[in-house]
C-alpha cells in the first residue's frame, strides 16, 4: 500500500469512527439521559444497568478506541508525507478525542460501575440511594463535554479529509495546463495549404 493510500485509509477510518462516537454521546445527551431523568428510581437503575452492559460490544469498542488510534495513526502517516497541511487539523482532532477518552475513564466508568455494582434492582432495598450515589447530574454534564469534544474532533477530521482531497487533486496540476493547451491548439489549428 502506498503512503497516500495509507494516509487516506487512516483518515477515513478516523472520520467514520469519530462520527459514530459523536453520535453516541450526542444521543445520550439529548435523548437517552433526558428520558431516563423522568423515570422512577427502579426504572432508571434497571434501564441504565441494561444499557451499560449492552454497550460493551465489539462494534462500540472498535469505534470508541478506533477514533483515537486511527487519528494518531493519520498524524504519523501525514508527517511522513511532503504536504503537512492536513496535520494540524488531525492533531487537534486527536487531542480532542483523547480528552473524550480521559473523561470516559475518569468520570463515566466509575459512575457506571457503581450503579452496576448495586446489583439486581428487584433486590435493592433503597433504589433512591443507589440513584443518588450515581451522581446523575455529574454524569450528564460530563457527557455533554464528551459530545461537544467528539463532535469538534469529527468536524476537524472531516475538514482534514477535504484538505486531503485538495492536496491529492493538485498532484498532477502542473501537467494539466500543458496538456490542455496542447489539446486546445490541436483542436483549433488551421490547416495550411501546400504549394503556394
Amino acid at each position: 500500500m502506498s503512503l497516500k493510500a495509507a494516509q487516506m485509509s487512516s483518515l477515513l477510518a478516523a472520520v467514520i469512527t469519530a462520527g459514530l462516537m459523536a453520535g453516541v454521546f450526542g444521543l445520550y445527551a439529548h435523548t437517552i439521559m433526558r428520558g431516563l431523568k423522568k423515570t422512577d428510581d427502579r426504572t432508571f437503575v434497571a434501564a441504565f444497568q441494561a444499557m451499560d452492559r449492552a454497550i460493551i460490544n465489539p462494534l462500540f469498542m472498535l469505534a470508541f478506541f478506533g477514533a483515537l488510534l486511527f487519528s494518531w495513526l493519520a498524524v504519523v502517516l501525514y508527517l511522513r508525507g511532503d504536504d503537512h497541511s492536513v496535520v494540524p487539523w488531525v492533531v487537534v482532532a486527536a487531542a480532542l478525542y483523547l480528552l473524550v477518552v480521559i473523561i470516559t475513564v475518569a468520570v463515566h466508568l466509575p459512575l457506571n460501575d457503581s450503579i452496576k455494582a448495586a446489583g439486581n434492582p428487584d433486590q435493592i432495598a433503597d433504589l433512591t440511594a443507589v440513584r443518588a450515589k450515581f451522581h446523575e447530574t455529574r454524569w450528564m454534564a460530563w457527557n455533554i463535554v464528551r459530545a461537544v469534544a467528539s463532535t469538534a474532533a469529527f468536524a476537524c477530521l472531516a475538514w482534514a479529509l477535504v484538505l486531503h482531497g485538495r492536496m491529492t487533486g493538485t498532484d498532477n496540476s502542473s501537467a494539466r495546463p500543458a496538456a490542455i493547451a496542447d489539446a486546445t491548439a490541436s483542436s483549433f489549428s488551421v490547416p495550411t495549404s501546400q504549394g503556394r
